[in-house]
């Protein structure tokens, strides 16, 4: 698995993966009918984006970074990951969260900060937390999700 900087050509390959997910609305804030112009736009503006991509050259997996908060919180990261559903299990996310950890601290971050993770998605709070990231606090109740009802959302954190 290559991990690398995404360019604009990859759009289409990182939609594919990110769709899917938004869709199902398990695991992110953003509106499960939100359309590909509003979601590039939330996926890319600001951020750091990266794909990791198989031998085959398939994105297998997107993610990206920048600051959690202008100004005096710059030096705190924040990013957001999303697996190719028919990747899971395969280090995917692994491999791009240490590529993320990895550039973000390359690029004078100090720490990182997740802001909403969901609470039933144990997959990333097992992987956050075998990582060093640790819950904060969380929110109740904070995420409407389609299967489970109200569920609360982590504040994750680390160090870098």
């Amino acid at each position: 698995m290559l991990v690398r900087a995404a360019t604009a050509e990859d759009w289409p390959a990182i939609w594919g993966v990110l769709e899917p997910v938004l869709r199902a609305g398990e695991t992110y804030t953003y509106p499960r009918e939100i359309s590909e112009s509003d979601a590039r736009e939330v996926w890319t503006a600001g951020a750091s984006v990266l794909v990791a991509v198989d031998t085959d050259g398939a994105v297998r997996g997107t993610a990206k970074y920048l600051p959690n908060h202008p100004g005096a919180g710059a030096h705190v990261a924040n990013a957001s990951f999303v697996v190719d559903p028919e990747a899971g299990g395969r280090g995917v996310g692994r491999t791009l969260a240490h590529a993320v950890l990895g550039a973000a601290r390359g690029d004078g971050y100090r720490a990182m900060q997740f802001n909403a993770v969901v609470e039933t998605n144990e997959r990333a709070v097992r992987l956050w937390t075998s990582l060093g990231f640790a819950v904060l606090a969380t929110v109740p109740e904070a995420f409407d999700h389609p299967r489970h009802g109200l569920v609360g959302l982590h504040i994750m954190y680390r160090v870098l």
